[in-house]
């Protein structure tokens, strides 16, 4: 059994958005698609492996988001099976309010960023429950609820390896720096976040595997590190929040205390463009009010 990582060169960077390759005795399940954007590279490092689109039947998701699910059409269209949150399964078949949405963000630069997102039918849809195994050849894959990055968020354990893929709800880690929480909007929340990094840290599997980007040593200390600098970034954001300043005179300052984190780890001028394309600061910052003021909003109502 083999594991194949592919760098889809997002923004031609190398190490900010990865792809697994998982061989089985009944041929390779593919971990994440990317966005579409990338399917040239997604094809190149496929071939580098002596496969096409067409031999991957099994795609796993962490998440709808752009940049783990954008491409899963693609796969879907060539015969695949697209395994993903139940949240998220109607948003993968019908993707026009997810892309429309999306757009508002990103405006002239969502084709070039993403590419674009097609229906799937939903007969090629799977949404496995909380804890569900799927059986592919000879390895199980394990699905494990953990929102607070988003709520349609899965981590995938490969138990007989001793691994899971983690989407996003281990954060991103770039080489040698330090791991960061992405925290765009809308479905930030803290506290779910940290229940499931506490998820993570209960499973017997000890390897970490990141969307952004690959293998991390040192399971609990990593994930130790990502909670307190969750709860940090929430906290740094609170009192914007509270003084109600607009979110794009938050970005440049959020963008600096981001930045001069990095910096005083010693990480890269090319690292840290790498931290920003997979976790752009302007997300966070939007993501981040929006927690403050559903939960603002939530203790409020039940004061009422």
């Amino acid at each position: 059994m083999k594991i194949h990582t592919i760098d889809l060169n997002f923004l031609n960077l190398e190490h900010s958005i990865a792809a697994f390759v998982v061989e089985t005795k009944e041929g390779p399940v593919l971990i994440e698609s990317g966005p579409a954007s990338t399917l040239p590279r997604m094809q190149n490092g496929l071939a580098e492996l002596g496969l096409k689109m067409e031999d991957i039947k099994h795609v796993f998701l962490s998440h709808i988001h752009f940049d783990h699910a954008g491409a899963a059409w693609a796969f879907a269209e060539k015969g695949a099976n697209i395994y993903v949150h139940p949240v998220g399964l109607p948003h993968m078949a019908s993707p026009e309010k997810l892309y429309n949405s999306a757009r508002m963000i990103y405006g002239d630069e969502m084709d070039r960023l993403w590419g674009p997102m097609n229906p799937i039918s939903e007969t090629q849809l799977v949404a496995p429950e909380h804890g569900d195994v799927i059986q592919v050849g000879e390895l199980e894959f394990k699905a494990w609820y953990t929102p607070g990055h988003a709520v349609h968020h899965i981590a995938w354990e490969l138990p007989s390896q001793g691994l899971v893929f983690c989407g996003d709800v281990a954060g991103v880690k770039i080489e040698t720096g330090p791991v960061m929480p992405p925290c765009p909007p809308p479905d930030i929340n803290v506290e779910d976040w940290l229940n499931s990094i506490d998820l993570l840290k209960n499973l017997k599997s000890q390897g970490l595997i990141l969307t952004h980007f690959g293998a991390v040593s040192g399971k609990m200390e990593h994930l130790e590190n990502l909670k307190k600098i969750l709860v940090s970034w929430a906290n740094w954001m609170k009192p914007y929040f509270e003084k109600q300043i607009p979110a794009e005179q938050i970005i440049p300052q959020f963008q600096e205390f981001v930045k001069t984190a990095l910096e005083q780890q010693d990480v890269s001028e090319a690292n840290i463009q790498r931290y920003e394309a997979a976790n752009p600061a302007f997300m966070s910052v939007a993501g981040l009010l929006r927690y403050w003021k559903k939960r603002t909003d939530a203790i409020s109502k039940s004061h009422n």
